[in-house]
């Protein structure tokens, strides 16, 4: 008897100690409704008229309307560090307003502080989704304002080669410092990338239009790995911010997103 009290204190103190190490994956987006977030644009500010929507269990901002493009987004209500942030997208057709015709564009910001207000997006880290250049890093500092009213610096070290005014992620290349603003390319960015609608590089990796990208982000203390299909294409580190609300934006073009789940590290 002893032993066999022993074997099931053993087990359930290892199921325990599993559990632990293993945590389970939040599902920020539900696929029935907006629980969990709020909405922002510049011309609706906190209203929502239809620009994100649930359809057949997948996320669908639109964009824009007539010739209206919407800037701003869809924001969690929580804060978030240390974590692997994994989703879907895939592009819907139009773009709208002064998009129209060009690129279609998007991205997810990190570590959001600060007011939403004037700016349409928040002081952050961004994950950006652009035709030709999904998985480049951007540094936002929108509002140059922390959540206490403070004022907030971004820093953020990447490595890399200077191409001309371009800087694009290579491991093992030059030390890349920024701070409050600029752009690291993903290493396989087309550098005659153009702005223009359905551009698309010899080396993109993201999905064709219409087809779902992978993506993944791993925010593990002050440092930030983005994954497209799969593939590393970007990586930093020396972030000053490392937590904050997480932002999926709306800049002027139909975009579909799907399983948008978030997974605390250890």
């Amino acid at each position: 008897m002893k032993h066999l009290r022993f074997l099931l204190l053993a087990t359930g103190l290892a199921g325990a100690l599993g559990a632990a190490a293993s945590p389970r994956s939040i599902k920020l987006f539900n696929g029935r409704d907006l629980d969990g977030w709020y909405t922002y644009t510049v011309q609706t500010q906190h209203e929502n008229p239809g620009i994100f929507t649930v359809v057949d269990g997948q996320l669908r901002v639109s964009g824009g309307a007539g010739d209206t493009a919407y800037y701003g987004g869809i924001v969690t209500k929580q804060v978030y560090s240390h974590y692997r942030l994994t989703f879907d997208y895939k592009w819907g057709g139009p773009t709208y307003g002064n998009r129209r015709d060009k690129s279609r564009d998007s991205g997810v910001l990190l570590h959001c502080i600060g007011p939403n207000e004037k700016s349409p997006w928040m002081t952050s880290y961004e994950f950006q989704i652009i035709e030709g250049g999904t998985g480049d890093i951007l540094v936002v500092n929108a509002t140059r304002k922390d959540d206490a009213g403070q004022p907030a610096t971004l820093l953020l070290t990447s490595e890399g080669v200077i191409d001309g005014k371009q800087k694009y992620y290579k491991a093992g290349g030059e030390k890349i410092s920024y701070k409050d603003g600029g752009r690291h390319n993903w290493w396989g960015r087309d550098p005659k990338w153009t702005d223009t609608l359905g551009v698309h590089g010899p080396q993109d990796i993201e999905s064709p239009l219409g087809q779902w990208t992978r993506c993944e982000i791993v925010c593990r203390g002050d440092t930030l790995e983005y994954f497209v299909n799969g593939q590393l294409v970007n990586r930093a580190w020396g972030l000053s911010v490392t937590k904050g609300k997480i932002f999926f934006q709306t800049e002027g073009a139909e975009i579909w997103y799907r399983h948008i789940e978030l997974t605390p590290l250890e």
